[in-house]
């Protein structure tokens, strides 16, 4: 005898196999949930990040392709405000390491390296001089200052103002778009230098160049980095600009391909040493300002250097 089927019956049951399914997977991936572990949540902080470095890195280049097109005076204001930025990070990581700088000499030098190498290059001496003589002076006048912080706070002036100041004399060689294209370019060496660097490294590098400092950095990431540094000089060659001949441009590009290498790793050393990931937060994505123009100090002066010797500036 058979019995009666109730209508609907095998839905609910259905229904409840399949929630309570859902909720043991659920339980069973808690744990890395929590930590933002599972696959969903990877892919979605992989994006925001992505997006977030893209977007500032975007308006981080515009500033900087904006002010070299409008001129040098417009260039110097964007130039002494990041060495500003980048001296301030930088004493407030050696404060991090218990010295105790005059951040107000520092910052007040870093500012006016740029605004001299926009009046006269040869000015710069005279700003280090005088920055001199005030740490000198501040280090006799001040009990609780050590050698180390009068040392520090030039240092840090030289470091972030001075170097900095190699983009306002290159840009100030030529009014017109020559100049604003020779210091594109030599800016755009290192942007392409960090960016073929990290791609060759990440898909290819298999001997670390400088461990201690730096694990992520490899000898295959150096040789990638330095052949887009020279792309960009060739670049600049093929356009003809300020009559720049390949020899120069190929040197150029090992050179301050090599340069911002130095930069980077100096840079990195002087975060371990505090134990800071970075050098600030201005940059959404990126850190600090000082993470982002690191190599470009050290690129940037070398570029002058070698403009300088080669006849061009």
């Amino acid at each position: 005898m058979s019995h009666p089927r109730h209508e609907g019956a095998g839905v609910p049951k259905t229904l409840d196999s399949a929630s309570e399914s859902l909720e043991r997977r659920r339980k069973a991936h808690e744990g890395e949930r929590v930590v933002g572990g599972l696959k969903s949540q990877k892919a979605r902080n992989w994006t925001e990040k992505l997006l977030t470095r893209t977007t500032s890195g975007l308006v981080y280049a515009l500033c900087i392709f904006a002010c070299l097109f409008l001129g040098k005076i417009p260039t110097t204001v964007l130039v002494a405000a990041m060495a500003w930025l980048c001296g301030s990070e930088f004493f407030r990581m050696s404060r991090l390491a218990g010295r105790m700088p005059n951040e107000f000499v520092g910052l007040f030098a870093t500012v006016l390296y740029p605004l001299a190498a926009l009046a006269r290059p040869e000015a710069e001496t005279g700003i280090t001089l005088l920055l001199m003589l005030a740490c000198g002076t501040w280090y006799v006048l001040t009990p609780r200052a050590s050698i180390s912080d009068a040392s520090i706070t030039l240092f840090g002036a030289v470091y972030t103002g001075l170097l900095f100041s190699s983009v306002v004399t290159i840009r100030s060689c030529e009014p017109g778009y020559d100049g604003a294209l020779l210091t594109l370019g030599v800016m755009g060496s290192v942007w392409v230098n960090d960016a073929f660097a990290y791609l060759v490294g990440s898909k290819l590098g298999k001997h670390k160049l400088a461990p201690r400092i730096s694990p992520n950095k490899s000898w295959e990431g150096l040789v990638g980095g330095l052949f887009g540094s020279c792309i960009v000089w060739t670049i600049v060659w093929a356009l003809g600009v300020r009559g720049i001949e390949l020899p120069l441009a190929l040197l150029a590009g090992l050179l301050c391909g090599c340069a911002g290498v130095i930069g980077d790793l100096f840079e990195s050393r002087l975060k371990r040493s505090v134990g800071v990931k970075d050098s600030g937060n201005f940059m959404p994505g990126h850190g600090g300002l000082l993470d982002r123009s690191d190599s470009m100090l050290f690129a940037c002066m070398t570029a002058y250097f070698v403009l300088h010797y080669g006849g061009i500036l």
